[in-house]
């Protein structure tokens, strides 16, 4: 049990079965039917398993979840701000049919009993946990996948998901707790972070312990985050180094949390609390655009920079979790000391950068990390992770009607890069339709597949540091979305869309094939452009004319945006 600063108690659930029964029910799931959870349902059912989402016990039934949609609480008032779910196909759902919910590799995790079963709204969802339904949002995009039947019901869990990284850091909520008894303070101040840690956060921490005279938790996601994140490895290596050689032992605890965020900005930080007071905690760090996923289409943030702290301060009584806000601090170089950004006297020279100078100016640069903003240990791991831009890989991807161009700017493209020094894949029309679109028909949902396809095969090349230039009409903007996603999980800025904007009527007028002349006839059916819609890009980053323009002119023109950003050198070198 945990008493909260408001006097609050709060059991943990505890699903894991006891060890004498894990051999009998084993080989009761041999005779069941199996589901392979995703990476997300794997991180929820850790966390539901262990009791880091209490009060909850299963994925939620219907009750609970329209009521956590519209008034962020469970069905008895708790509150609870993000749904926690289980989809399957309409098809595989059986009430009162129990399941064995198995990893990617098959292994058993657990034996559910589908006692509920409701169909979900994606975009309702999105619109009221998430605030938008623009697929720019990395979970509206996901949710594109998911599965259309909601599922819950009692569940029996064997074991949890294997991790073979980090295992000494990784603890169950209730070991949380024990370590953090151990230590004798009263107050805890969590810290969530899913990003390297630097000296501002250092202090940060630090002050925010010393303030309460408690005992500090650095508890990193290592599930799911922003897609564009640096990789958990790196991080934990960071945090492992810092908090080894820069944190007083006697009351610092790193630990690692298997989470798989939704980044829903206000919503999630206050489920992140929720689930740090499981874990132990009684204070909890807010930060700036707290769990925010960006920009959206328009170019406007998701949510705004203190709409997480307020909602969390609203609600911290409720909670039993109070609320400290992440302080925007500046270094002071003639005084060497940081102080909070509205404390600095006026003239004092004041040095500040933030996470994005960090990857522009600094490693896409290969560029030393300055001192004053991080420890050497952070600044080693980081330049082994990130290659300088010149050496990353990136995924240059024409949009747009056929017959507008984009296969003949691409080719044009390739061999510019090639007299840059940079190799490329090219995938288009013949490559495509021989490898990837085999055995796929013209349905929307066929469609949809062979974008998804080329975006996996153009992910991987760009993965291991090589460019992918992909020429496909890619006509709906949901798709070319998810397509962004899968590409900027390796590395932001990494997709580069390019909408060739050339019209109908001119397309129609290049198609030596007469494919238009064909669908106009009815002898195609589902024709971008004749009698199926063409979803422009709202915000690409390079829009090309080729009917004023030539190839070479627009092949021309997207070298000098790689130039600007860094991945081609510009002149004679970088």
């Amino acid at each position: 049990m945990l008493i909260t600063p408001y006097g609050k108690t709060h059991a943990l659930v505890n699903l894991l079965v006891e060890p004498e029964l894990r051999a009998e029910l084993s080989a009761h799931a041999s005779r069941l039917r199996s589901v392979q959870l995703s990476p997300r349902e794997l991180c929820d059912l850790e966390l539901l398993a262990v009791g880091g989402f209490s009060p909850l016990d299963r994925f939620m039934g219907k009750a609970d979840y329209e009521r956590v949609l519209h008034e962020m609480r469970l069905r008895d008032g708790t509150l609870f701000p993000i749904p926690i779910t289980l989809t399957l196909h309409k098809a595989d759902v059986c009430l009162d049919e129990e399941i064995a919910l198995r990893d990617a590799r098959n292994n058993l995790l657990a034996i559910m009993r589908i006692e509920e079963a409701y169909l979900w709204d994606r975009e309702m969802e999105a619109r009221l946990v998430l605030g938008t339904t623009d697929s720019r949002h990395p979970l509206v995009s996901e949710m594109r996948s998911w599965r259309d039947v909601c599922v819950s019901g009692e569940l029996r869990v064997l074991a949890l998901p294997k991790a073979y990284d980090f295992v000494e850091m990784r603890r169950t909520p209730a070991q949380t707790r024990a370590l953090l008894e151990q230590m004798g303070n009263a107050n805890v101040v969590a810290f969530q972070t899913r990003n390297p840690l630097h000296r501002v956060h250092e202090e940060l921490t630090r002050r925010a312990a010393e303030s309460v005279n408690g005992s500090l938790l650095i508890h990193p996601v290592v599930g799911l985050t922003k897609p564009g994140d640096v990789d958990h490895f790196s991080r934990v290596r960071i945090y492992r180094a810092l908090v080894e050689k820069y944190y007083p032992p006697e009351r610092t605890l790193l630990s690692l949390l298997p989470l798989a965020m939704r980044m829903a900005g206000p919503r999630e930080a206050v489920w992140h609390a929720i689930i740090r007071r499981n874990y132990g905690a009684n204070y909890f760090i807010v930060g700036r655009d707290h769990a925010g996923p960006g920009k959206d289409s328009t170019g406007k943030p998701f949510y705004g920079p203190y709409d997480a702290q307020e909602l969390v301060k609203q609600l911290e009584q409720e909670i039993g979790v109070r609320m400290i806000p992440f302080q925007e601090l500046v270094y002071l170089p003639d005084e060497d000391r940081y102080v909070e950004v509205d404390k600095v006297p006026p003239g004092t020279r004041v040095a500040s950068i933030s996470g994005t100078q960090v990857r522009d100016e600094y490693l896409a640069k290969g560029r030393p990390l300055p001192s004053w903003f991080t420890r050497p240990e952070t600044a080693a791991i980081l330049a082994s992770t990130f290659p300088p831009r010149h050496k990353q890989g990136f995924c240059v991807w024409f949009t747009g009607l056929s017959g507008a161009g984009k296969s003949t700017v691409a080719e044009a493209l390739v061999v510019k890069l090639l007299e840059r020094g940079r190799q490329s894949t090219l995938l288009d029309g013949d490559v495509v339709r021989t490898h990837l679109s085999k055995g796929l028909g013209f349905s929307r949902e066929d469609r949809d597949t062979n974008i998804l396809r080329i975006g996996f095969v153009a992910g991987e090349i760009v993965r291991h540091n090589g460019v992918c230039i992909c020429a496909a009409i890619s006509p709906y903007r949901a798709t070319r979305d998810a397509v962004r996603q899968m590409i900027e999980e390796i590395g932001e800025g990494r997709f580069i869309e390019v909408f060739v904007d050339t019209p109908l009527e001119v397309c129609e007028q290049r198609d030596v094939k007469g494919m238009y002349a064909k669908a106009r006839r009815g002898e195609i059916k589902g024709f971008t452009g004749v009698d199926d819609p063409y979803e422009r890009p709202i915000a690409p980053e390079i829009t090309l004319d080729t009917v004023n323009h030539s190839p070479e002119e627009c092949a021309n023109t997207i070298i000098a945006y790689l130039e600007q950003q860094g991945f081609l050198c510009a002149g004679d070198g970088c």
